[in-house]
């Protein structure tokens, strides 16, 4: 148990590999959104975002002891958890418009694959550069800490990715 349990928040071993590591889970994070937006039901997309976040806590908690080390780069689940939050506006604007939840198609289909990889992009940017308060909240305590900062960068994703759909008419 506690091997697969680091094993996953290691992003099921991408978080070992040499490089980005945070970038290898961010790509599997695009497979996370695909399966939260499978069934194309907005409020199953928001609970199972929810959901992964609350496990990220989790393991990353257990991975810091773990491991012996505070935000080890190894631990990648809080990108692949966090990635779902960037979609946020989008399926809130896809659901006041159309009246349904985005469907996994929307991330490829007629120039979505477009906006996938710019908000994928945006996403790895603002973890990267850490605006506030994506810093200043990995003082918080254990997973707390590992997991709030990638949650605040995709709302930042989030927001500016909305405002750019309300500006074009989208």
């Amino acid at each position: 148990m506690n091997a697969a349990a680091l094993l996953l928040a290691q992003g099921l071993g991408l978080g070992r590999l040499p490089g980005a590591p945070g970038t290898y889970g961010s790509v599997l994070g695009l497979v996370w959104v695909a399966v939260l937006l499978a069934p194309a039901n907005g409020l199953l997309y928001f609970l199972g975002t929810l959901a992964g976040l609350g496990l990220s806590v989790a393991l990353s908690s257990y991975a810091e002891r773990r491991l012996q080390q505070k935000d080890p780069p190894s631990v990648v689940l809080d990108e692949i958890t966090a990635l779902p939050v960037c979609w946020f506006g989008p399926q809130g604007l896809e659901l006041v418009r159309h009246g349904h939840a985005l469907r996994w198609e929307t991330l490829w289909a007629d120039g979505g694959w477009v906006w996938t990889l710019a908000g994928f992009a945006a996403f790895r940017l603002f973890d990267i550069w850490k605006p506030w308060p994506v810093r200043q909240s990995q003082r918080l305590p254990g997973g707390w800490g590992v997991t709030v900062d990638d949650a605040l960068a995709a709302v930042y994703v989030s927001s500016v990715w909305l405002v750019g759909l309300l500006a074009s008419g989208r």
